[in-house]
Order: structure tokens, then sequence, then C-alpha cells
């Protein structure tokens, strides 16, 4: 893991992820349990991919110290450079109604970008299906913006992220805009995508392989299982596929509710294995090693 993180420290995730099912949320920004490795840190940046197009963003990120079972704005960045994880909202949603999957992933290492998409937002004045589109371009910008604070004097991130090592994750629509991140001519920075009931695509994959795990609920009446499973299908390249049998289209992304764990162990197994390298994360048994199995480029033997 690049030295970043000792062995305590990884135990110590994996304790945390093992008991975090049962920590409540609020829905707050700042107000969310994170078990883990690291206190959180949380800011907001008023960013924007031109003047018609604003993206306030959220970030959480791994922090020195914080509130307990908060996470706590504008405090230190942990020592070290940590990994860069974009995750896109669905429709009428927003960053923080994700903050109980999102502070996890920084608690166990990772700076989560998290823009307010201006037309598929809750509550947004002119919403348009039809502007998911445009999100890839969107998500990407955030990326790019945050990545400079780590060369910006004075700014909190100055010297702490990787900003080479980039995960896109989305739930729902939001998962449609992490997928089409993935479209021929993408970033080699891209290093692989976590879909999260995700619908058909209207694209077609190509570029720099980025291994992509896929998750969905085979009750979902929202976005049906065999949309999933088709969006899946046409991934070239190394793909995972998690089925959470009777699930919907998303209570298993809160803590309490069935298949909450199982979705957190994986999804931070998958940021291990794509932005830390590290293959144990993958191959440990549990749902991550399952849904991939044994591949050419990390065999689990």
């Amino acid at each position: 893991m690049g030295g970043r993180r000792s062995v305590l420290a990884l135990l110590a995730v994996l304790l945390a992820y093992a008991i975090s099912a049962f920590v409540p949320g609020t829905g707050a920004p700042g107000a969310v349990a994170a078990p883990g490795a690291y206190a959180v840190g949380v800011r907001t940046l008023a960013l924007a991919r031109g003047p018609a197009r604003p993206l306030p963003t959220t970030v959480w990120y791994p922090a020195v110290r914080g509130s307990v079972g908060a996470a706590a704005r504008g405090v230190a960045v942990a020592s070290g450079r940590f990994p860069l994880v974009v995750f896109s909202h669905g429709l009428q949603s927003r960053p923080e109604d994700h903050t109980q999957m999102t502070t996890r992933w920084a608690a166990a290492g990772f700076v989560v970008i998290a823009p307010t998409y201006p037309h598929t937002r809750r509550n947004a004045p002119r919403f348009s299906r039809a502007d998911l589109v445009n999100q890839p371009a969107d998500a990407w910008a955030a990326v790019e913006a945050v990545s400079r604070l780590d060369r910006t004097a004075g700014d909190l991130f100055e010297g702490h992220l990787d900003t080479e090592r980039v995960v896109a994750a989305g739930h729902s629509a939001g998962a449609y805009t992490a997928a089409a991140m993935f479209k021929p001519g993408h970033s080699a920075r891209l290093r692989g995508g976590i879909v999260i009931a995700g619908a058909r695509p209207r694209f077609e994959f190509g570029g720099p392989p980025a291994p992509m795990f896929f998750i969905h609920g085979d009750a979902d009446p929202t976005v049906p299982y065999a949309t999933g499973q088709a969006v899946y299908r046409r991934v070239p390249w190394d793909k995972g596929f998690l089925t959470l049998h009777g699930q919907n289209h998303g209570s298993y992304l809160t803590p309490g509710q069935r298949g909450f764990a199982e979705v957190m162990t994986s999804t931070t197994d998958f940021l291990r294995w794509r932005l830390d390298g590290d293959v144990a994360a993958r191959c440990r048994p549990g749902p991550l090693a399952a849904a991939f199995g044994g591949t050419d480029e990390a065999p689990c033997r």
C-alpha cells in the first residue's frame, strides 16, 4: 500500500467495517459516523464548469483529528497523499444524501469528491433528466479542480493528493455518469469504476482498460436488474458483478439495512485494490472476490 498505512491501521479499518452497518446517520454532510483508520474532514468548494454550470462540490478527506462520530469541517488533512474518488449522485438527490458511504471511504484513506449537478439535483430550478449527458464532463472538471489544489500554496490539500489515481463511482443516474466517464479517450488516471444500480448507457466503453465493479439489487423497481446486467456485459475489460438478492434500488446504502455491510466491505476493498495496488484486498474472501473471481491481472490463488 505504498507505505501510506500501517498494518495496524488496516486492521482497524477492517474491524470498523465489520460493525459499521449498525451506525446511524443524519444525512447532514458534517454529522455522520465514519469509523475507520482516520478521522474525517469535510469542505465545500464553489466549483463550476463555466458560468452556466455551477458545481458546488463536497469533499470528504482523511483528517488528523475530528469530532467523534462526525466529519469535522476544515480540519487538517492526515499525513500522506491520498487517492481520489469522484462520486456522482442520482436524480433528485444530493451528495449529502450519501454521507454514510462517502465518509466511510474517507475514513479508509481516500479523498471523496462529490459535485452537485445543476439540473438533476433535488430542487433544481430547471430539472432535466436529459442533462445527464453533460455530467461526465462535470465530474472530471471537479476532479481536475480539486487536483490543482495539491499544487496550490497554502491550500488545505497542498501536498496531500495522489492525483494520478482516481476511481469514478455513482448511484442510479450517478452510476450512469460514472460509467460514461469510461468512453474512448478517457484519462489513464481513471483506475476503476463503481456502478451502483446503474442505467443503460448510450455510449461505448473505450480507452485505457479500467476494472469496473457493478452492484445491483435483483428486485430493483427503478432500474431493472436486467438493465444493470446489460451494462455490465458491454464492458470490454476486467469487471465484476455483485447481486444483492431481494434488494431494491438503494435501501442497502443505509446503515442497519440488509446489504449495507456487504456494499461497504466490497467497495472499500475495490478502492484499496485499484487505488492502493493492494491485490490482497481484491482477493480476500468476501463479496468483491466472489464478484470478480480470478483474473489475469490479479489472480487469486
